[in-house]
């Protein structure tokens, strides 16, 4: 284990892989603070430079434009009322209120240090927690690893909230069936490819996460019309004021940042909930556990109230690191993203990561320390300047996104095909969204696709064609149990409201 931290520390900082973290937390922070372009949105854009990129630089470069996004999210959050990023939408309660109040200065201020300090104690709970995970799930099979990601995936859909659980399921189960076209590993037939044979490698990962994301948020964008809104971004930017906190001020916030960095972290670890629900559930909290005037200011600009969800959310984007680097499995529809692109350099992502590649492992979580400290220097100093940045007009905005997009994936495979194909599933993605279907299951299901089918197979093998296996180790069963428990949690969840209700 320490020669494996001494590895990832002389990658990590080394003076390239220290470029690439300024320059994906700067970009993760710029593509965070426009409403609507997400951390997903944001990597999608990454994914064609990673490729130039040695692995260990490639995922430093995507991880700190993940955390960079969420870190970055809270400015239009604050400013406009408008969250770059969904996890930030708890943010909006109380940031809004205090900008309104002429403390946009000091929302933003303690926006950066809460998330600061929320990524930082997240990263030190990875660096402790992530080999204990590894070695226990080294014992694991292949029934095992597909339980877990049946796991993941139900998760996604119980944790999606009210009124979005059957969407969520029946989106997961239309990235598993994109999974299949292609050609088949075990009988080499192809599947479901209608005589093309562009298609018989399959849908590319790239593809579709780009025109999933980055081309419908860039077409959504036409749609909508955010002018007024990048023009009040301008006015709130110019008055911004000062970014002084007081010691009394500090002392209200510094136990709801420790607070919620545990909470945030342990959410994260859970696959599908995400920084969204940890920053709820971190509102929630410290709502409940305020009395009296502190509590009546909650949603009215309450500075605990900002800073549990600011908190939350940066360490459930680092504990979604947790499973994806330790068992192959994704925390969130981001770390889905970052895991098709780590399968792309030929990286397996499980129990041996630590043992087979220290230099991909150890220097990614060291990297978030320098992260967190560059998304401070940033932030706090620039951010007046760099909100300016959402006042850029779509029509400048929506053709670069359109042109990197494009040009992305036809240099991944010099196909033209790919092109009609990537704006095909663009279209369709805006009306995927305009039903109020989330994409995000769909990419988890799509990625989780191909290892799930492997995984059953050889474990079906080994039990002889029984689904015995299911049940015959404790561990399998453990995590069969705990994923119909957790796929009967909206039920209970809404019987609990409507005896409340009642």
């Amino acid at each position: 284990m320490w020669q494996g931290i001494e590895t990832g520390l002389v990658t990590a900082f080394s003076i390239s892989n220290l470029a690439v973290v300024v320059v994906g937390c700067f970009a993760g922070t710029v593509i965070g603070m426009l409403p609507g372009l997400g951390p997903i949105s944001a990597i999608a854009l990454m994914i064609p430079i990673s490729y130039g990129l040695d692995p260990a630089a490639a995922m430093i470069l995507m991880a700190g434009v993940y955390y960079g996004a969420i870190f970055g999210g809270s400015t239009s959050s604050i400013l406009i009322n408008a969250p770059g990023v969904a996890g930030t939408v708890a943010t909006t309660f109380d940031g809004y209120p205090l900008a309104r109040r002429g403390q946009a200065g000091k929302a933003l201020a303690i926006a950066a240090y809460a998330s600061f300090s929320g990524g930082t104690l997240a990263a030190l709970l990875l660096l402790l927690a992530a080999p204990a995970l590894a070695r226990v799930s080294l014992s694991f099979q292949s029934a095992d690893y597909f339980a877990l990601m049946l796991f993941g995936l139900v998760a996604v859909c119980a944790f999606a909230g009210r009124g979005q659980v059957v969407k969520s399921l029946l989106m997961t189960v239309f990235g598993l069936m994109l999974a299949t076209v292609g050609t088949d590993p075990t009988a080499g037939v192809p599947r479901f490819t209608f005589g093309q044979l562009d298609l018989i490698d399959g849908i590319s990962f790239l593809l579709l996460a780009m025109a999933s994301f980055a081309v419908s948020e860039a077409l959504m964008t036409v749609l909508n019309n955010e002018d007024s809104a990048r023009q009040a971004a301008k006015a709130a930017a110019a008055g911004a004021g000062s970014l002084a906190l007081s010691k009394k001020e500090v002392a209200e916030i510094a136990p709801a940042v420790g607070r919620s960095s545990v909470l945030g972290f342990f959410v994260g670890v859970l696959p599908g909930a995400g920084g969204t629900i940890a920053s709820f559930l971190a509102w929630g909290m410290e709502r409940g556990l305020a009395r009296g005037a502190a509590r009546a200011a909650f949603g009215k600009g309450s500075l605990r109230g900002l800073a549990a969800p600011e908190t939350a959310n940066n360490a459930a984007s680092t504990g979604s690191f947790v499973p994806l680097l330790t068992l192959g499995i994704p925390g969130s529809g981001t770390t889905a993203v970052m895991l098709g692109a780590l399968l792309s350099f030929g990286i397996q992502p499980g129990p041996r990561l630590y043992i087979e590649e220290p230099a991909v492992f150890w220097s990614v979580i060291i990297s978030m320390y320098v992260g967190n400290i560059v998304l401070l220097i940033l932030n706090l100093p620039l951010i007046p300047y760099i909100a300016r940045l959402l006042a850029v007009r779509k029509e400048i905005l929506v053709p670069l996104i359109l042109f990197f997009s494009l040009i992305g994936v036809y240099l991944v495979s010099f196909n033209v095909f790919d092109l009609w194909l990537m704006v095909l599933v663009g279209v369709a993605a805006i009306g995927l969204r305009l039903l109020g279907l989330p994409l995000a299951p769909m990419i988890l299901g799509f990625i989780l696709g191909d290892i799930m089918e492997d995984n059953l197979r050889r474990a079906l093998i080994i039990s002889n064609g029984s689904p015995a296996f299911l049940w015959a180790r404790p561990s399998t069963l453990f995590i069969i149990v705990a994923t119909a428990l957790v796929a009967l949690f909206p039920l209970f969840n809404r019987r609990a409201q409507a005896g409340e209700g009642g």
